[in-house]
């Protein structure tokens, strides 16, 4: 009623990334300012889901979601990103990429490393690249709340694949994505989880992480979440969760 462009997202795919763009004019001329989170823009799961955001007006990022914002709205329907992979087209082959550049880097004799945290991991093609990671010798830590289909059964022998839920307080609901890469640790976070429905048949978005407190933060966030001093659910050699609440003394953690 007000005159304000309204724009409700693309046939057939469900808008799922949480992306917020201010577009200002300012003396030096126009700048944008940008928030890319993990969470829903809800007043009530935000006290009760525990999530990330990034607010930023790094002219990179500024410009990226501007061209996903013009996607949306039909005004650039073919756009190439810098900071962001993008769903249904960039997600799952930017994140194939990304455990083949482990492998890569584990065969060349150098230090490789997977963390990821995330609600579900269900997509089979993923899982299976995962698979062979672990095959390859590549360290993989999984943070999954929800659904896991990776079974730890088939990497057991290899003994470098750790698997924990975290069911506590508040929803765990964030998403990162951690790469060694050789030293120089690329980590995203975003709304996507790993299953078909989220890399096909949705729009999301994962955005590369690049300032060093930043990283070191959500680093600590992973370590923290693999440390034996909070209770935790854990994946075992076949595939069963078990439940550890109490120390080796028998302390409640």
């Amino acid at each position: 009623d007000a005159g304000v462009h309204v724009v409700y997202g693309l046939v057939s795919l469900k808008t799922h990334a949480k992306l917020s763009l201010v577009v200002r004019e300012e003396q030096n001329g126009i700048r944008r300012y940008v928030h890319v989170g993990t969470g829903n823009y809800n007043p009530k799961t935000a006290k009760l889901y525990e999530d990330f955001g990034l607010m930023s007006a790094d002219p990179i990022l500024g410009e990226d979601v501007n061209k996903l914002f013009n996607q949306l709205s039909g005004f650039a329907p073919q756009s190439t990103f810098n900071r962001l992979l993008v769903a249904p087209k960039t997600i799952r082959p930017g994140l194939l990429d990304k455990i083949q550049n482990e492998i890569y880097n584990h065969e060349l004799g150098k230090p490789a490393y997977i963390r990821i945290k995330l609600n579900s991991l269900l997509d089979e093609e993923i899982i299976s690249e995962l698979y062979e990671a672990a095959k390859a010798g590549v360290k993989i830590d999984l943070v999954v709340r929800g659904i896991c289909a990776f079974r730890l059964s088939k990497v057991a022998d290899f003994q470098n694949v750790r698997i924990r839920s975290i069911l506590g307080r508040f929803l765990e609901h964030s998403r990162i994505f951690y790469f060694h890469d050789d030293g120089k640790a690329e980590i995203l976070i975003g709304s996507a989880d790993i299953m078909d429905r989220n890399l096909n048949r949705r729009i999301e978005t994962l955005v590369e992480i690049t300032e060093s407190a930043h990283k070191e933060q959500l680093i600590q966030i992973l370590e923290l979440s693999f440390s034996n001093q909070f209770i935790h659910w854990k994946m075992d050699e076949n595939d069963r969760w078990q439940h550890v609440s109490t120390d080796t003394n028998g302390k409640t953690l």
